[in-house]
């Protein structure tokens, strides 16, 4: 597998609330044998200070959630930013409310947001958008994901795929995947369980999602990056969660 297995610091964002914690966190993922993170729901730092750890920790950062006002608002500052600590892929976590759920939402999301995917592009960065489940809606027949990529030019925007939410939202993540083709450096990797009154987040190969197909097809369409994130892990430890992911990622591609 050339495609390399991460973590998504979401999942551990607990622990991650004041700079010793996330130093701390930073050092346990490398111990699991980690070697990628993406840097989201942490607390404040300066990129001198995550540059260091990452170094001191043997980890890179090839993509964050970064804050969508300031990607608007002091885009050079934050291309600037991540490019101290290496990283190139800037990442909206989530639309903004006022784009969701109208026929003109997907519209009025590109026009805002063009400006800076345009300038992260001059500058060898790239925008990146992580999808929920509310993007499967269709509007005059097609959803909002397809709108979304259709209205950015592929140089311009790369997709986040988040496997799970493609399927809760209804789609078929190896068929996005596929679609989504030469966009979707990164992906996230959770598995969706049954609890026997809802839908639940699990660790990969613990739930009923096709992870052999997922992780076969991302790796052979040349996803560089896959962050495993489980967004509850309802009282068992986040960090064990992550490990027992990543071990069955590992055992599954072994076999």
């Amino acid at each position: 597998m050339k495609m390399q297995i991460g973590a998504q610091l979401y999942t551990v964002r607990d622990f991650c609330r004041d700079l010793d914690g996330f130093e701390s966190t930073l050092a346990q993922l490398s111990s699991m044998g980690f070697r990628s993170v993406q840097v989201s729901g942490t607390c404040a730092y300066q990129p001198e200070w995550l540059a260091e750890k990452l170094d001191k920790f043997s980890l890179i950062c090839p993509l964050t959630h970064f804050n969508t006002d300031r990607i608007l608002s002091e885009t050079d500052a934050v291309i600037d930013a991540h490019r101290k600590f290496g990283c190139k892929n800037i990442g909206i976590g989530g639309m903004p409310d006022e784009f969701r759920g109208a026929s003109d939402g997907a519209k009025r999301f590109s026009d805002k947001f063009m400006p800076a995917a345009k300038r992260m592009n001059e500058r060898g960065g790239k925008l990146m958008y992580h999808n929920h489940a509310f993007e499967f809606q269709k509007f005059d027949g097609k959803t909002v994901l397809e709108k979304i990529s259709e209205l950015f030019p592929n140089d311009l925007l790369n997709f986040t795929l988040d496997t799970y939410w493609v399927q809760a939202g209804g789609g078929d993540a190896v068929e996005w995947l596929k679609k989504l083709s030469g966009r979707t450096e990164c992906i996230h990797l959770k598995d969706m369980a049954y609890d026997g009154k809802s839908a639940v987040y699990a660790p990969v190969y613990e739930g009923n999602m096709n992870y052999d197909a997922i992780i076969s097809t991302a790796d052979s369409l040349g996803v560089k990056h896959a962050f495993i994130e489980q967004d509850e892990c309802y009282g068992v430890d986040p960090f064990k969660c992550l490990e027992k992911s990543l071990n069955n990622i590992m055992k599954a591609n072994i076999r």
